[in-house]
């Protein structure tokens, strides 16, 4: 199930439905590797009641700007035939101020202003499962997604500084950034699954076949526009038009198998693959007043094709009443050619990675008594670039400011060890180390440029390049506990801890043009101390009333870009149920401390400043309501053969 598919699943589904959620934090081999930031795993009660539930659900939300949306879910059963659907919709106006700033020697840059970005999205899916006889079912899922922003604004105010070229006295230049956007993406996939159980033990046989249709159409409009001091528009100086179409295809199959054996012996074999077509015919003109510059013209008709083949083994064992293990691996190949036919970059003509990859992954788990518990795990993962990633297009925020994709980025290699001891199932210790190698980021390279033909450069220019950038270490410890208190009026899960940070990196060379800056270097550490809370009051004694107190606080940190600043949130919400209805208020991060700034100095002199504010505290209004049958059988949640493609698209 997909990110999306998931937070529906989640807002539709009743509480009393759900019998546990289990969030896995080291995956084992049996799951697809980009699975990196963990597994959710939903368990639903096993209620065999046939009928009709659902639910209606409105929500209306507001920060900067009105947000609003709904949705409706719907689950039927009827002897062996199951049908779930669910259709949502949403309006919402994300909204960002910004303030960039960086410097090298003489020459600085300072822009600030607003970003503005309207969507409206409409989507849903249904699930029809079929039970063939006692043993077997057969199920097919179709999922939509449909998202349009038109109308995207960006609005930069841009001051820069340095020796003109010719007197060499310093200058200051004053500017406009108006970028005008209108995109609008389609998401569409279907999935058949077949399961058999094979014995009684719980043994059972899962196949899937998926097809993936994704489509993006976006024409953006950069203006470049003469200012004063103040502010004034001055007039036309430079225009790019870019029209970015994104078409991907993808066919997946993955087949898995548990057999479980009397003795507390289980093994999981499988495999899966994916076959993916991204086909991207950008254009990009760029129209200049002066007319001694003629318009540049930069086509570039992009085609990435990629297989995966993977296959795993894992074996799990109960040893003894005390001590259970799980052992396994992954096996993954990778094929991926790039091609263009018309690129001014004759590095883009063709781009072949062939890689294998060997995943190994352990879990040990001992109960000391029945208190105290002792678990380990060991999970290696990847983390492959996104198709809009490996597409060699820019992301235009200024004139001289602007995201570059990178057609060579590779795969990143994950790898996670955590330790955790329990005690009373509420109290925790939890040791974890993860190891990033290859990591993929954007880095900021800055300064007078060398062409990649030896011409040097007049003015300073700031590239974020996206990249494979180093390695990454985190160490982390945290003390907790999740319990309820005053007979279950209090439940809380807090935890405190500290996370040590280590980057190291370098880049001077851009690897899409061969440009050469100042280098660019990232090999600093940090000490951080992270706290989190969760805490659910129950206000009245029929249990209809609920207060919820969430927080979080996290230290200053030495992340790619730089040293991120502490970040704070403090969440408030009430809820009332009553009948079949629930109200609910959610305020979030009420002291507006959530905002992003992240400030980086270099030892070349190489400055740079990002001020993100999202405008996260707000206020959300929701109403809910449940209708029919609240003990029908849910319809089995089936994990797609493509949900790890589908979360690779924009």
């Amino acid at each position: 199930m997909d990110a999306e598919s998931l937070a529906q699943f989640l807002k539709n589904t009743p509480a009393e439905n759900i019998q546990k959620i289990e969030v896995i934090t080291t995956p084992g081999s049996e799951y697809q590797v980009e699975s990196s930031d963990g597994i959710i795993n939903i368990i639903l009660k096993k209620k065999m009641t046939d009928g009709t539930n659902g639910n209606l659900r409105m929500s209306n939300s507001q920060n900067k700007y009105n947000a609003s949306s709904a949705s409706a879910s719907v689950n039927y059963r009827k002897d062996k035939l199951g049908i779930s659907g669910n259709i949502s919709t949403s309006d919402n106006i994300q909204a960002q101020d910004y303030t960039l700033r960086n410097r090298n020697g003489e020459y600085s840059n300072e822009s600030t202003g607003s970003i503005d970005d309207p969507n409206k999205n409409l989507g849903g899916y249904i699930n029809i499962d079929y039970q063939l006889n006692d043993n077997s079912n057969l199920a097919l899922t179709w999922n939509t997604w449909a998202n349009r922003s038109y109308d995207s604004r960006v609005d930069l105010f841009n001051i820069s500084e340095g020796p003109d070229p010719i007197s060499g006295l310093l200058e200051k230049k004053y500017s406009i950034s108006r970028n005008r956007e209108n995109a609008r993406s389609y998401n569409n996939s279907l999935n058949l699954n077949y399961e058999l159980k094979t014995d009684t033990l719980g043994s059972k046989l899962n196949l899937n076949a998926a097809y993936l249709n994704y489509r993006r159409f976006q024409i953006t409009d950069n203006r470049t526009i003469f200012s004063n001091v103040f502010g004034n528009d001055l007039g036309l100086s430079k225009q790019t038009i870019q029209d970015l179409p994104q078409y991907i295809n993808n066919f997946s199959g993955m087949v898995d198998y548990i057999k479980k054996f009397k003795n507390d012996f289980t093994v999981s074999v499988g495999g899966n693959y994916n076959k993916t077509k991204t086909d991207n015919d950008t254009k990009n003109d760029t129209y200049f007043v002066d007319p001694s510059r003629p318009t540049k013209n930069e086509p570039n008709h992009f085609i990435y094709d990629e297989n995966i083949y993977g296959a795993y083994l894992t074996l799990e064992k109960k040893l003894s009443e005390k001590f259970s293990g799980k052992v396994g691996a992954r096996y993954e190949i990778t094929n991926s050619l790039g091609t263009s036919d018309n690129s001014q970059n004759p590095a883009y003509a063709k781009i072949e990675r062939n890689f294998n990859n060997f995943l190994p992954y352990l879990s040990l788990n001992y109960a000391i008594n029945d208190k105290n518990n002792i678990s380990y795990a060991f999970s290696s993962r990847m983390r492959r670039p996104s198709f809009w990633e490996v597409n060699p297009v820019r992301n235009i925020l200024t004139d001289d400011n602007y995201t570059q994709n990178d057609p060579f980025v590779k795969a990143s290699s994950v790898y996670n060890q955590e330790m955790t001891y329990m005690f009373k199932n509420s109290y925790f210790l939890v040791v974890n180390h993860s190891f990033v190698k290859d990591q993929i980021t954007q880095v900021p390279l800055q300064g007078i440029v060398q062409y990649a033909n030896g011409q040097m450069g007049t003015k300073n220019e700031l590239r974020y390049i996206r990249t494979n950038f180093g390695d990454r270490h985190e160490l982390s410890a945290m003390l907790g506990l999740q319990k309820s208190f005053f007979k279950q009026y209090w439940s809380t899960n807090f935890n405190i801890g500290i996370q040590y940070n280590k980057n190291k990196g370098s880049l001077s060379m851009d690897p899409t043009t061969g440009d050469i800056f100042p280098t660019y270097t990232n090999d600093i550490s940090s000490t951080s101390l992270l706290i989190q809370m969760n805490n659910n009051i129950t206000l009245d004694k029929k249990k209809t009333w609920f207060l919820g107190v969430n927080g979080f606080y996290m230290d200053k940190q030495q992340i790619e870009l730089g040293l991120l600043k502490d970040l704070m949130s403090l969440d408030l919400n009430l809820k009332k149920i009553w009948n079949n209805w629930t109200f609910a208020v959610d305020v979030r991060d009420v002291l507006r401390t959530n905002v992003v700034e992240i400030e980086d100095y270099q030892a070349n002199g190489n400055y740079n400043y990002i001020k993100n504010d999202q405008y996260r505290r707000g206020v959300m209004v929701s109403l809910t309501y449940n209708f029919g049958n609240n003990k029908v059988k849910k319809v089995r949640d089936i994990e797609s053969a493509s949900d790890a493609i589908k979360n690779r698209t924009r």
